[in-house]
């Protein structure tokens, strides 16, 4: 089952940006897509996760599983955004123990959402 890493393309990190110049956000993205993605998850880009005044806002989600919402990434999170998304997914409901998750997963997390149910 693959799990989906959701990346805030609008987010402003909480900064005005100047026009002309690319968003936080949207240079989170093109740093993601530029890494070597793990097997298992796909990477999507989103319009507004709504965490606006926490920076770049990210979300891991898969089908049956639990969803989570993070804020206050930068390009420099990158590989333990991949790494905590690489255990997110290999993970059978999305429940990564507390130990094993990335500091930055541990301290910037903003949501956590139960399963839908089918």
């Amino acid at each position: 089952m693959t799990a989906v890493l959701h990346i805030c393309m609008t987010c402003r990190a909480g900064q005005p940006v100047p026009e002309g110049e690319v968003c936080p956000g949207a240079r989170l993205f093109t740093a993601i897509r530029s890494a070597d993605i793990p097997d298992g998850v796909a990477v999507r880009p989103v319009e507004c996760l709504s965490a606006c005044d926490h920076g770049c806002g990210i979300a891991l989600s898969k089908p049956g599983s639990w969803s989570y919402v993070y804020g206050r990434m930068t390009e420099a999170d990158v590989p333990e955004i991949l790494r905590g998304a690489a255990l997110y997914a290999a993970t059978p409901d999305g429940l990564v123990p507390w130990r094993d998750r990335p500091v930055i997963f541990r301290k910037q997390s903003l949501a956590r959402l139960p399963p839908l149910e089918s």
